[in-house]
């Protein structure tokens, strides 16, 4: 017996404009069985969690240096 999917989450390299979300939002609506998109608006949890994670990669970087 075979899974069945449900949806898809994309993650993209970088935060977009509103501007060009439009176009990837039609783009991605012409994909066969896309009913719905929705983006995922940055927040200040977003700026945090990245500098943390940039903080620890600099942390272990130093760390392999040394």
């Amino acid at each position: 017996m075979s899974n069945r999917i449900k949806g898809f989450t994309v993650t993209l390299s970088q935060d977009i404009k509103d501007e060009d979300f439009e176009s990837i939002k039609i783009a991605l609506s012409l994909i066969k069985n896309v009913i719905h998109i929705e983006p995922s608006i940055v927040n200040v949890d977003d700026h945090f969690n990245r500098e943390r994670v940039l903080f620890d990669l600099r942390n272990k970087l130093y760390d392999l240096i040394k």
